[in-house]
């Protein structure tokens, strides 16, 4: 069995395409399907749009405690920019936001957060 460079080189770039298919099969996987959904209410304290080359929005809601209670902030992403503009527009005033989890992004180019908002609705 004789194997020629040609092959060698052939079978190395079948490799690699099925390596780099099967990553983005990967990545559009985890973020088509979510983990979990839900909803949390809070006073909505920041929406940044952040980052040197992936630029991503970032936000914080401070969930609402029992008095006397330490704050938690929960720490979201938003990849639609109609969402974030919404976001930014309620920012300080008490809202509930619907999300999704999607876990096992590998960068931070998809955002911060294993938390994506994707809808708002304002609490008066």
């Amino acid at each position: 069995m004789n194997a020629t460079p040609q092959k060698i080189l052939t079978t190395l770039s079948t490799v690699a395409i099925a390596a780099v298919l099967l990553f983005a099969l990967y990545i559009w996987s985890a973020l088509t399907w979510s983990y979990s959904t839900g909803e949390r209410a809070g006073f909505l304290q920041k929406v940044s749009n952040k980052g040197w080359i992936c630029k991503t929005w970032e936000g914080e809601l401070s969930l609402v405690a029992m008095p006397g209670a330490a704050p938690e902030k929960f720490l979201f992403t938003v990849r639609d920019e109609a969402t974030a503009q919404k976001l930014s527009a309620a920012a300080g005033k008490r809202v509930t936001l619907n999300y999704e989890q999607h876990k096992g992004l590998p960068t931070s180019c998809f955002g911060d957060t294993d938390y994506f908002v994707v809808g708002l609705t304002e609490i008066e």
